[in-house]
């Protein structure tokens, strides 16, 4: 599969915009609506005229048709063929292509195993859940064994754990395929499953192209912490191995437990919303919870930032308006805070 090379693209908010995504990986770009995620995919795709050139594969296609550029699309609207069965929907471009009757029934039959729709396969769109539309429309793009596939916010209106469940399939059989993907969405936390590179665009410019870990620990400039939420990051003083696959660490007079893989782990990130602060004593273990003292409160929009002093540390957490105001909670009260485990970040040594 082929690298994409993007030199001085300019189309609506993107001007001068230069990227390169590497051959086989998943690059995922995030941003808020209006950034210019969308209109890269299309300059990319060949669907919209843009200025500036794009290289798959070390080859010029400004001129090719996006049909020959053997790039995959996987639009926000799904646009599947409410009139053709889940197998016709994905078989239909290989069908209109002149691809060979056992050819067609090999490929289409493959990729409905790979997401598990092949029980599906004489059932017609509005016979299936969301996120079973969305496998089919998955599938229909995958089926030309495009060089490329680009992703426009594919999990948008699924619930929480079928969104979750999808991105997983997602990334194994784009790992699979090897195919070199481009997905957008506006949620970091989606960008972090199942991303190889993160690109954040905002204005039509990308401020910074990294991994997800350079994301966290290096961010390049003030746009970048505040679309991550400005996570905590804590410089790591003590590690010590409590059990395989289990680290225990210390920062600044606090002690936390911490999923281990071997190396010796020198810094953490912790997202604010990943910090749970309450006014009673929560249930559940102990560890990874601590007493702390309330140092500012600065409400938002949508949520509350509260700088809780932990030790010597200082901590921000985020916590929803509602969940907020439920809580008796005031600059220099003791709360009790508790550090959840499933997004933290570690820089190794």
């Amino acid at each position: 599969m082929p690298e994409i090379k993007l030199v001085n693209i300019s189309k609506h908010i993107c001007s001068g915009l230069n990227l390169v995504i590497k051959d086989k990986e998943i690059l995922v770009i995030v941003g808020t609506t209006g950034a210019g995620k969308t209109t890269l995919l299309n300059v990319i795709a060949g669907v919209t005229d843009y200025k500036g050139s794009v290289y798959i594969d070390n080859v010029r296609v400004d001129r090719v048709s996006p049909g020959k550029r053997g790039v995959g699309y996987l639009f926000q609207g799904l646009a599947l063929f409410p009139h053709l069965t889940v197998e016709d929907n994905i078989s239909y471009g290989l069908r209109a292509s002149g691809t060979e009757k056992s050819e067609v029934l090999e490929r289409v039959s493959m990729l409905m195993d790979m997401m598990r729709i092949k029980h599906l396969s004489a059932r017609y769109p509005h016979m299936l859940s969301g996120g079973e539309q969305k496998r089919v429309a998955l599938a229909r793009s995958l089926a030309p064994s495009p060089r490329v596939l680009l992703l426009d916010e594919p999990t948008s209106s699924l619930d929480h754990q079928t969104a979750k469940y999808l991105r997983s399939e997602l990334t194994d059989v784009l790992k699979k395929l090897k195919v070199t993907a481009v997905y957008v969405t506006h949620d970091l936390r989606e960008a972090e499953e199942i991303a190889d590179r993160i690109a954040l665009m905002s204005g039509g410019q990308l401020e910074q192209v990294s991994s997800v870990k350079e994301f966290f620990f290096n961010p390049c400039n003030e746009c970048v912490s505040e679309f991550m939420g400005m996570p905590n990051i804590l410089e790591c003083s003590h590690c010590r191995e409590l059990y395989p696959g289990l680290v225990e660490l210390a920062s600044g007079g606090m002690k936390m437990v911490f999923p281990y893989e071997g190396n010796n782990i020198r810094k953490i990130a912790i997202p604010p919303d990943d910090i749970y602060i309450s006014d009673t004593v929560p249930p559940g273990p102990a560890f990874n919870r601590y007493k702390g003292i309330v140092r500012k409160i600065t409400e938002q929009n949508s949520s509350v930032m509260v700088k809780v002093a932990v030790g010597n540390r200082n901590l921000l957490a985020e916590l929803p308006v509602s969940a907020f105001r439920e809580l008796s909670i005031d600059e220099g009260k003791e709360v009790n805070v508790v550090i959840k485990l499933r997004r933290l970040r570690c820089v190794e040594s």
